[in-house]
């Protein structure tokens, strides 16, 4: 036997798989069965996992894409989109260079970053108030 008869396959990196689509899948579940029946909302941070390119492709396909999607401007870019599980989103938020600075599940009815915060409403309403008074 010559090194030329050794059969070699060559992988790139980013298509490697941990085999974690799965096991998230069922975190997933386990998650919105959670928030339907308590309230609570959860995320799950993407970039803290171990996933390859392939595997990440993988779990895009498998929560599909649901009825709504919003693309949001704050400090940069952010992309919310539901899944084809309603209360399932999946938020990622890019800054100015267009870099993924944050990947999210978010297990909610509505992802935190589209609801109001107390102050921009109590703004909003003064300003409401001064119109009307004009």
């Amino acid at each position: 036997m010559t090194l030329q008869d050794i059969a070699v396959k060559v992988e790139r990196a980013d298509d490697y798989s941990v085999g974690n689509i799965s096991a998230l899948l069922a975190e997933i579940a386990t998650l919105l069965e959670k928030f339907i029946a308590t309230g609570q909302s959860a995320e799950i941070d993407l970039k803290s996992l171990p996933m390859g390119a392939l595997e990440y492709e993988q779990l895009r396909l498998a929560l599909g894409q649901g009825e709504v999607a919003a693309n949001l401007e704050a400090i940069g870019p952010s992309e919310i989109i539901e899944t084809k599980y309603p209360g399932v989103w999946w938020v990622t938020h890019y800054n100015v260079e267009g870099d993924i600075v944050a990947d999210l599940i978010e297990i909610a009815n509505c992802p935190a970053i589209l609801t109001s915060q107390p102050q921009d409403m109590q703004a909003g309403l003064a300003r409401l108030q001064a119109a009307i008074e004009k």
